[in-house]
């Protein structure tokens, strides 16, 4: 399994990266929304897709692009192109808000996404997604408060709405974060 692709920028098309590395040319099927530069170095994250005929590599800037796409081929009826159609046409963590808000509507207006597959992603989807790497807060005692709640299995969406109340608690620790953030989490489950 190809986990990741790591090499120089060989050329690009609107679907695809031919990526060098030590003079093997990989092909990776690739959202081209980011700008690449001929000749430039790029790190891919990569799905392996085996076919009767061949394979297939799709590539992700970030791992939470390839965690998000992963999760999208898993929805009966939603193939990896379509999947990477999906990603080319916006930006993942809008995607994600749109399957846990239970926003079918805007996922039709993806490239090759009906009524009935923006339905299915919502119902399989939804509550079950990482919501996108939190932007670092610059604090590492909350980030590791914040990984810690995520272990302990609550939600990212119950997680990031008690962020903005720990950044302000004046709280030094990541104990003490932690210990807040369970409290106001249980108060407003009551």
């Amino acid at each position: 399994m190809i986990a990741f692709v790591r090499g120089k920028v060989y050329s690009y098309d609107a679907e695809s990266v031919i990526v060098d590395v030590n003079g093997i040319g990989y092909k990776v099927f690739f959202n081209t929304r980011t700008p690449l530069i001929p000749g430039g170095d790029v790190f891919l994250f990569t799905y392996q897709q085996f076919l009767e005929d061949g394979q297939n590599l799709f590539g992700f800037l970030k791992k939470d692009e390839l965690e998000l796409f992963t999760r999208l081929i898993s929805v009966k009826g939603l193939g990896p192109k379509t999947a990477m159609k999906m990603l080319a046409a916006d930006h993942y963590t809008r995607i994600i808000e749109a399957i846990e808000n239970g926003d079918a509507s805007y996922l039709k207006k993806l490239p090759g996404i009906g009524k009935s597959t923006a339905s299915q992603i919502v119902l399989d989807l939804k509550g079950k997604l990482v919501v996108a790497e939190t932007e670092s807060t610059g604090n590492p005692e909350l980030e590791d408060a914040i990984e810690a709640m995520k272990t302990l299995g609550y939600r990212p969406q119950e997680i990031q709405g008690v962020i903005k109340q720990l950044k302000e608690s004046g709280a030094k620790t990541s104990d003490e974060y932690l210990r807040l953030g369970l409290q106001i989490m249980m108060r407003s489950k009551k």
